[in-house]
């Protein structure tokens, strides 16, 4: 329990994705195996899971929350926590309305903290060099693009629009930080490769989230997409560089963007009704399968040898 890292909850994120992709797909793929229902509960509960877990880690090893809090690399994983709740509010919103909302609520709050708490760590840092950046620093912005999703149907626009600006700025200004620092700079290592998928998160959340707030797929929503679809691209054509990588929990970074882009095309298909899109979310949403079920059994066999919640270098 004293090293039960705070980026387990990219688990749930990767799983409560696939959670919603798997309802869109029932809806609008007509995918004839009705599972939504129950990978919803299955997520709900390792979700609880994880949460006692890192709970007792807070209660009874203060100090090692404390030195994760304060890794350059590790803080930006603390709001995986809020997103994961703005993602179960997201799988809630068509089987419990108020339970969805009480779970957004609890959700932005706690993410708005995260947000101002890690930016201001960010602008008084002195210890920050450009080899700690990385995808991870784009947590924080994504949670804040998913606000509007179940925002809309929870409480008035101008909040979900309040986020969605936050986050759309933030994301803008982290990713041109990051090319900067990934072509004029040191390599990624190996551990933080997996997170490279984050990239595609912002712009497809994005797209979502836009289409959520004006009803509708405009000019500026289709450039969202479609730079998420290319980001998706470019990363499928780096897979001998990922085939390399030892396991590690990092790997989950795979799940959650590739379930983003699989809505999004999932909901471009919706919106617009071109054949097109309708195939490449199928296409989608079968690697999406193929990759959960593969960080799955990963992660069971991990836990089995004792290969993760161990002390890190």
């Amino acid at each position: 329990m004293k090293y039960f890292p705070i980026s387990f909850f990219s688990v749930i994120l990767g799983i409560t994705g696939f959670t919603i992709a798997f309802q869109k797909a029932e809806q609008f793929l007509q995918v004839p195996f009705f599972l939504s229902t129950y990978i919803l509960i299955f997520t709900l509960l390792i979700f609880i899971i994880i949460s006692f877990f890192y709970l007792v880690k807070i209660i009874k090893f203060k100090n090692e929350v404390r030195n994760e809090f304060n890794h350059p690399i590790k803080l930006s994983f603390f709001p995986t926590f809020s997103i994961s709740l703005l993602l179960l509010s997201i799988a809630f919103l068509s089987v419990n309305i108020v339970f969805s909302k009480y779970l957004w609520i609890l959700g932005t709050i706690i993410h708005f903290i995260f947000t101002i708490k890690i930016i201001s760590i960010w602008i008084q840092h002195t210890k920050f060099e450009i080899k700690y950046m990385n995808p991870a620093w784009f947590i924080p912005a994504v949670g804040n693009i998913l606000v509007p999703i179940a925002g809309v149907s929870h409480f008035t626009n101008e909040i979900s629009w309040f986020f969605f600006a936050v986050g759309l700025f933030l994301w803008m200004a982290l990713f041109a930080i990051f090319f900067n620092r990934i072509i004029f700079h040191n390599p990624l290592p190996d551990k933080l490769l997996p997170t490279l998928f984050i990239l595609i998160a912002p712009p497809a959340v994005g797209f979502i989230s836009l289409v959520k707030l004006i009803g509708e797929v405009n000019e500026l929503s289709k450039i969202l997409y479609y730079f998420g679809l290319f980001l998706t691209f470019l990363l499928f054509a780096q897979i001998n560089l990922f085939r390399k990588i030892n396991f590690y929990l990092s790997w989950w970074a795979y799940s959650f963007p590739i379930a983003a882009i699989t809505i999004a095309s999932i909901l471009m298909f919706h919106e617009t009704n071109i054949e097109i899109y309708k195939y490449l979310a199928w296409s989608l949403f079968i690697v999406l399968n193929v990759v959960v079920a593969l960080l799955l059994v990963k992660t069971i066999i991990a836990i089995s040898k004792k290969e993760i919640c161990i002390e890190e270098e």
